[in-house]
């Protein structure tokens, strides 16, 4: 039987976007069904395979998306967020594979879990783009969010602090104000791809709070403090408000863990 970690090792260095997402699922899908032997025999790579397109640019050199219902302004908004969910698909299989033989089988459940929830949400962005005219990877993206991996790649505590917790926590904020505008642009499909998004995502942040609280219990210290001082150090922005509460309260977030770290509204 192939052991989990080979498989998450191949489905991290499959550089297609489409086959990525494809594997991504399949590693889930097999770890469910017990095709997978929870052993970790390979060692993550320290990035990901990646395709061709889009050309990854430094954050601060990303071109303006635009303003306004402009069919540019349109295509790039879905490809920012396709990215954010092709990005997200690593992160999830990475986060498995790398802290799974020590954190357990429910760890990796829930992490593959995570990892084909965002393969699916990138194939209804990559065919929202594709019925707009456009593609994955047609426009520039940035690094950002591997980045901030790599950085937690020697520490779960640290890992799940600022991917979960910190990221795509944020997605919880900013998604209800997107899909309202996609909404008034009378695109209700589009708006019903984000919000299938966002409720899968109050799961993906919950995963990384429960699994962080006990990581802290294991270790004798509060959660909020520990979070506070991982994020400290480790995330290289701002906790910015405003904050949806009620979606962070749901995903295991209370307001006193991100109020006292929030940069000024």
């Amino acid at each position: 039987m192939p052991s989990v970690a080979s498989a998450i090792r191949a489905a991290l260095l499959t550089a297609d976007p489409t086959a990525k997402a494809f594997a991504a699922r399949g590693v889930a899908r097999d770890w469910a069904a017990g095709r997978l032997d929870f052993a970790f025999d390979c060692v993550m790579p320290d990035r990901p395979a990646r395709p061709d397109l889009p050309e990854l640019l430094p954050p601060n050199r990303m071109p303006k998306r635009g303003k306004g219902g402009s069919e540019r302004a349109r295509i790039a908004l879905w490809h920012s967020l396709a990215h954010i969910e092709f990005v997200a698909i690593d992160l999830a299989l990475d986060m498995a594979g790398r802290f799974g033989a020590t954190m357990g089988r429910q760890f990796v459940a829930d992490f593959l879990a995570v990892a084909a929830d965002e393969a699916m949400h990138f194939g209804l962005l990559a065919r929202r783009l594709r019925s707009l005219g456009s593609f994955y990877g047609a426009l520039p993206a940035h690094d950002g969010l591997w980045d901030a991996a790599h950085a937690t790649r020697h520490d779960v505590a640290a890992r799940l602090a600022v991917v979960p917790m910190v990221l795509e926590a944020r997605g919880l904020d900013v998604t209800p104000h997107t899909l309202d505008r996609v909404r008034a642009a009378g695109d209700e499909t589009g708006a019903r791809i984000l919000e299938r998004i966002l409720d899968d995502e109050i799961v993906h942040v919950r995963f990384g709070a429960t699994h962080f609280g006990a990581v802290a219990a294991a270790r004798g210290e509060s959660a909020e403090i520990l979070w506070k001082s991982l994020v400290a150090t480790y995330f290289r922005g701002a906790v910015k408000p405003p904050f949806n509460d009620s979606a962070r309260q749901a995903a295991g977030l209370p307001r006193s863990f991100y109020a006292g770290v929030a940069a000024p509204a």
